[in-house]
């Protein structure tokens, strides 16, 4: 059964990036919260870990296909350069 709501691969990984860029930001400033204290207010950290998410979802949605396009290339050339040492 599909899902409700179907996105394409590309809009649902950078999603998930943008959810993983949030969550680290709110984990280094709990964590600079328990070591230093307080850095920024709550409401605060909120709003620039809501930033980092939508800078991270953007760069994933941009870079994703390049970078991926740049590993294929580069997995080709790997694997011509060991079969020009035989």
């Amino acid at each position: 059964m599909p899902s409700p709501i179907s996105l394409r691969p590309r809009v649902k990984s950078a999603l998930l990036w943008g959810a993983v860029g949030f969550m680290a930001f709110l984990v280094l400033v709990q964590g600079y919260a328990l070591a230093r204290g307080p850095l920024v207010s709550i409401t605060q950290g909120a709003g620039v870990a809501l930033l980092v998410a939508a800078g991270s979802a953007a760069g994933a949605y941009v870079l994703e296909h390049r970078v991926a396009a740049w590993s294929a290339q580069r997995v080709v050339g790997e694997t011509d350069s060991h079969n020009d040492a035989d």
